[in-house]
């Protein structure tokens, strides 16, 4: 009788599988019913008119769940509204409609959407229920312009900041103060017919602020007029900004335009935001999975942010320090990060990938003493950057066909080209929409 030996699991089987669980346990489709639940318990469900509206990468998932939910718990209730998201991360839904627009730079059908949330929420009375369903990437879904400044006009301040490699808190203080909608806007709107206010976010950014979270379009803001100047100007950016903007920005700080919804102005009003799903729970559910596939875990934090060229380059070094303490009877070790870098590209070169894949690259580049490192990064949405990959992974194989194809990886981080590199070793990690959005998900895995 021959004894049967399982066969090991296969470090990429294990990179996109932690990866994974990271994305399973902020499904919008389970974490959306929990929470109405406590939101909402037995008896107390929505009275009157129930408004759902919502913006970001993972809102019409959200929708979805709370259309399931209500047809079972709420047959009674009367739901109505509109959500918006990026294209191609629909989801179906029957009373509420959900319109695709454009991200991370807005267009047309986004100042569309968000024209005829503003419009639903204006026509709420005393005793109705407003359900906003928030996610990352809300804050460019949701840019309808403040009176005097045009789609085209946000469209180019929107890119200036981009390409300025401003973190995206600092582009959202920006935008806030330019929306009719962000900044606390759309509470402000509902308070003032008396309505009762309930936002469900999914967090993607570092600190999980319902102020942060797509600009915060039911939360009191903590950001200023002269904020969003000083912020314009540390990044050389006045002359690239639109003057309709600039004039704008200019006129809040003379007091000439009201400031973003502040704690006083809900001191009264029945206004909840509730953070469903963070980036910091993934990364746990990553190290649970690699745990239980003998791994020993580190969890870095899910604020790690920085120039992704500079974290890669970091990270690398850190590796290499906790290798160095490794013993070879030790277990393996992975090392889980989150938070949403920047890349800051020259005007002259077009670039092709995202912040995690040209984290990853440089990770790569700066680890070349490091033949059994293995590592994946990728965006927790499906989508890193210019393509439809979520990001990139490499183990030892991969970087001996680099090294057999003489790809040079140095020369496509000065291009920015990191979806060039990975495409052409088959090591991209393509996930479609994942209809979630809680950051950036990194892991390497290190063996003595």
């Amino acid at each position: 009788m021959t004894q049967q030996h399982s066969q090991p699991i296969r470090t990429e089987t294990i990179l996109k599988n932690a990866f994974a669980a990271a994305v399973a346990v902020a499904d919008p489709q389970v974490i959306v019913p929990q929470y109405l639940a406590k939101i909402f318990p037995a008896g107390q469900e929505p009275k009157g008119r129930c408004l759902v509206v919502g913006a970001g990468k993972a809102s019409a998932s959200m929708a979805s769940a709370l259309e399931t939910y209500a047809k079972e718990h709420w047959p009674q209730v009367k739901m109505e509204g509109v959500v918006l998201t990026r294209y191609g991360h629909s989801s179906p839904t029957s009373d509420i409609q959900i319109i695709q627009a454009g991200h991370p730079v807005p267009d047309q059908a986004g100042m569309n959407g968000a024209k005829a949330i503003l419009e639903l929420t204006q026509a709420l009375k005393e005793g109705d229920v407003l359900i906003a369903l928030v996610s990352g990437g809300g804050s460019s879904l949701l840019t309808l312009p403040v009176e005097g400044i045009s789609i085209d006009d946000m469209r180019k301040t929107t890119e200036a900041l981009l390409r300025s490699g401003a973190p995206i808190e600092e582009m959202n203080i920006v935008r806030k103060h330019l929306s009719a909608i962000l900044g606390g806007n759309l509470a402000r709107c509902a308070i003032a017919r008396g309505a009762r206010v309930e936002a469900l976010l999914i967090s993607d950014v570092t600190g999980d602020s319902p102020a942060d979270i797509a600009s915060g379009p039911c939360a009191a803001d903590y950001s200023t007029y002269l904020d969003a100047l000083n912020i314009i100007e540390s990044y050389r950016l006045q002359e690239l900004i639109p003057e309709s903007v600039m004039n704008h920005l200019k006129q809040g700080l003379a007091g000439q335009k009201p400031e973003t919804l502040k704690d006083a102005d809900l001191v009264s009003a029945r206004v909840s935001n509730h953070v469903i799903a963070t980036a910091y729970k993934s990364l746990e559910a990553a190290a649970n999975f690699v745990y239980a596939h003998g791994y020993e875990s580190i969890v870095l934090g899910d604020t790690i942010t920085g120039e992704a060229q500079e974290v890669g380059a970091m990270q690398a070094q850190l590796a290499r320090e906790y290798l160095a303490k490794m013993d070879k009877a030790d277990k393996p070790l992975a090392l889980i990060s989150g938070g949403e870098c920047t890349v800051t590209i020259p005007a002259e070169t077009k670039g092709r990938g995202g912040r995690c894949s040209e984290y990853l690259l440089s990770l790569f580049a700066n680890s070349a003493d490091l033949p059994k490192m293995a590592a994946l990064a990728a965006d927790t949405d499906g989508i890193d950057g210019s393509e439809k990959n979520a990001g990139a992974w490499f183990d030892g194989g991969i970087r001996e066909s680099a090294k057999a194809m003489n790809l040079e990886p140095k020369e496509y981080l000065v291009a920015h080209d990191c979806y060039g590199f990975f495409a052409q070793l088959g090591a991209l990690v393509e996930t479609g929409p994942t209809l979630t959005n809680v950051n950036d998900f990194r892991i390497i895995l290190l063996n003595k």
